[in-house]
């Protein structure tokens, strides 16, 4: 089930095919992604939102000028699940298509 917490060392395994992706006290995803211009962070963040709404599943958000740092955790399962999981890549998707261009 996607809202289930999932045991560290799964996380942990998983994270270890992400670049760049963190763990912070056992119940946080993070990460950092840097842009070549403010409207593009802003750009990204906007894509983020879109896609949360679509999933019902909301990230923390920090825009620090052309770094947005994204905080993912499941508030119900009290950690990590697979739907954390699945929105990390998402980012990570969005991310690469943005800054290909």
């Amino acid at each position: 089930m996607l809202l289930e917490k999932l045991p560290i060392p799964v996380v942990e395994e998983k994270l270890t095919k992400l670049s760049g992706w963190k763990l912070q006290d056992d119940k946080w995803l993070i990460k950092k992604y840097r842009f070549k211009t403010f409207l593009d962070a802003i750009t990204f963040v906007n894509e983020i939102a879109k896609l949360s709404e679509d999933e019902n599943h909301h990230p923390f958000i920090s825009i620090d000028y052309t770094v947005v740092t994204l905080k993912l955790t499941s508030w119900n399962a009290r950690g990590i699940t697979e739907l954390d999981l699945k929105l990390i890549q998402l980012y990570d998707s969005i991310y690469n298509t943005s800054t290909a261009q």
